[in-house]
């Protein structure tokens, strides 16, 4: 196929990569915002062409992928579909689904795009970001598929299956109260725990001695960029204020047991987060 990847990020440049690297995509072709991004696309060899016209770059494909930040989806997509005709197909690999969907729930050719979220990522923004492999054994959530034609499904289906993808259903409903819980809670308590650690330690070179591997893990999403996922927070914003409200509680909770020496509540509590481990082994 001739693809066109509207966004050379992380994303839209792993799966360059990747879709190049399982011979895929007979040619590539990107539309990137930004100047210094695009050049650098070019220079590593994500794309074969760039397109700085969005009708053009979209006519010249058979498949689209807009991975552009979720607000900017809001109108990248609906100009996407309003440019292309059948046979060609869209997707989006966006983290949040039900704002986006409701834009254009009411389009004539709704049919033709397939709502995607490949659960994989780094902390890491722009082309120098992209990662060959980033997709194999990461699961990817197709939204709403019912709403799409039988064919664009199926394309994008052997798509995902032929990057090692593991597939699941889900409506956009529940895809952004699952993903609230699963991911967004944990970039909103990284960027936490990184504004507690530099306001109560202030010395930069004791961070850098003392940080285990442990502490680097857990705030490691801190590094991630606000333009990918303020975006986020807003479109998700009921759902991730719902999570955020429990972790507040678990945390009080925690927090009243040590203050009142409790530890053997304390025990408990860390022997019933345990139980993560059968889930996640």
């Amino acid at each position: 196929m001739t693809i066109t990847i509207i966004g050379l990020g992380l994303i839209g440049g792993s799966l360059a990569l990747s879709l190049r690297q399982h011979g895929l995509a007979r040619r590539l072709l990107g539309v990137e915002q930004s100047p210094a991004h695009a050049r650098r696309a070019l220079e590593l060899g994500l794309v074969d062409a760039l397109e700085t016209d969005l009708p053009a770059a979209v006519r010249q494909a058979d498949l689209i992928v807009v991975a552009v930040p979720m607000d900017a989806l809001l109108t990248v997509l609906p100009a996407v579909l309003d440019t292309l005709t059948p046979p060609q197909v869209v997707i989006d690999v966006g983290s949040t689904k039900a704002a986006l969907l409701a834009a254009v729930a009411g389009h004539p050719r709704r049919g033709r795009f397939v709502a995607v979220h490949p659960m994989a990522g780094t902390e890491h923004s722009g082309p120098d970001a992209a990662v060959a492999g980033l997709f194999e054994g990461k699961t990817a959530v197709i939204c709403d598929t019912a709403a799409s034609d039988a064919d664009a499904v199926q394309l994008v289906e052997r798509l995902l299956r032929s990057l090692a993808m593991r597939l699941i259903y889900l409506d956009a409903a529940a895809h952004d109260l699952h993903t609230a819980y699963v991911s967004h809670i944990s970039h909103i308590s990284s960027f936490a725990l990184a504004l507690t650690v530099l306001e109560k330690e202030k010395e930069e070179q004791r961070i850098f001695d003392l940080a285990s591997g442990g502490f680097e893990s857990t705030v490691r999403l801190a590094k991630s960029a606000p333009a990918t996922w303020v975006p986020i927070f807003r479109q998700n914003r009921l759902n991730v204020l719902d999570v955020l409200d429990e972790h507040l509680h678990q945390l009080h909770k925690l927090r009243a047991l040590l203050a009142g020496e409790d530890y053997e509540g304390l025990a408990g509590q860390i022997q019933a987060a345990n139980h993560i481990s059968k889930i996640l082994p």
